[in-house]
């Protein structure tokens, strides 16, 4: 039998470089270059007429709505026209493109129109374009910045959390009893909703005339056990409620980061004498380190959408002293229903995300190319 034959049956198919006339990719680029005009053209002036700055436009964004869809179809088949069969093959990929594009660039985009318009909606006179205005009351606006700062020191507790994260993830880690319910029962905080916890501690557990936990205190001496009535005392109260819901989290990552580690270099290091403190601070935690980078990182943006437990408990209070920013966004929109002076502080804060990622993930980075 001839080993260098196929199977019978068998083809192989060989798809050769497509010859693309000169013609039709210029058809295809004119395709896509005059529908992008028009797109363009038609949010120009859709932009223009609803700030007042023309007198000519359409009535609603629909005119916008069909001129994408217009720069949709003609984008799929002007990647046809100048690029064959590797363009049919990038149509698989176009909807996910345009899906990305209507409902995080474009909502982007249109949120900052919205920023500049005094737009109240307990006001009869709809959206009106007001400039910077928005920006220089946001400037001025104290609650933002102490919201910040509060956003800040939430951020800087997840230090904290991740310790003891850490060492619940080194407890269920060894060979203790009952290690799987353990490991379950950790867990069963990250499982519930924030509203729920609010409500369950908060509002129940933490209820400062006939919570238990206010009732334990009186019997250690405290005479006013009111955990949300200081501004220092009411942040602890927050970050204690929203650390219990999410330190399970970060454990189970941690535990998934230690079960990866090889038991080889352990049992080696044990070999070669090293005790169990030397193997946790010069094998485990260097191992760990790309593990524990990812849920510090993912944990910041959890914190940064920190809101449920804050509007619920304290509604900010007492004074905004619990404020954080995606909370203080809510009550302007929803207490002042102020919708374009809301938008404006999120997009600021959105930018403010974007830099301070980005300048994390470049340190990050940095670090850990001069750790090698």
């Amino acid at each position: 039998m001839d080993s260098s034959s196929t199977l019978d049956g068998q083809k192989h198919f060989k798809i050769g470089i497509e010859h693309i006339s000169g013609n039709r990719k210029r058809v295809g680029w004119a395709l896509i270059f005059l529908t992008s005009l028009i797109l363009v053209a038609v949010i120009l002036i859709q932009i223009l007429y609803k700030t007042d700055a023309i007198t000519v436009g359409f009535d609603s964004w629909r005119a916008v709505l069909y001129a994408y869809i217009l720069w949709a179809i003609a984008l799929a088949i002007g990647q046809v026209l100048i690029r064959g069969e590797l363009g049919r093959r990038s149509l698989f990929l176009l909807p996910a493109l345009l899906f990305t594009i209507s409902v995080v660039i474009f909502p982007t985009f249109f949120g900052l129109y919205i920023a500049f318009t005094d737009w109240n909606l307990s006001s009869f006179e709809g959206r009106q374009f007001n400039g910077l205005d928005n920006v220089r009351e946001l400037l001025q606006d104290t609650y933002y910045w102490n919201a910040l700062k509060n956003t800040v020191y939430y951020i800087a507790t997840i230090a904290v959390e991740f310790v003891i994260a850490f060492g619940l993830a080194l407890l269920v880690n060894t060979a203790i009893r009952a290690r799987k319910f353990f490991r379950v029962a950790f867990l069963m905080p990250f499982m519930l909703s924030p509203v729920a916890v609010s409500w369950m501690i908060g509002k129940s557990l933490m209820e400062y005339r006939f919570g238990p936990a206010a009732t334990f205190a009186r019997y250690l001496g405290w005479d006013t056990p009111a955990f949300f009535s200081t501004p220092w005392l009411a942040r602890i109260s927050i970050e204690v409620m929203d650390g219990w819901m999410f330190i399970p989290f970060m454990m189970i990552l941690l535990l998934a980061g230690l079960q990866a580690i090889p038991k080889d270099v352990l049992e080696a290091a044990t070999m070669d004498g090293a005790n169990s403190r030397q193997s946790l601070f010069k094998i485990v935690f260097p191992l760990m380190v790309p593990v524990s980078i990812t849920v510090i990182i993912l944990r910041i943006i959890f914190k940064l959408k920190l809101a449920d437990i804050v509007i619920n408990v304290t509604a900010g209070g007492p004074g905004g002293a619990t404020d954080t920013i995606t909370s203080y966004i809510y009550r302007v929109y929803r207490e002042r229903s102020n919708v374009g002076y809301g938008t404006m502080l999120a997009e600021v804060y959105l930018i403010l995300i974007i830099i301070f990622m980005l300048t994390l993930l470049a340190l990050v980075n940095r670090w850990r190319k001069k750790a090698r």
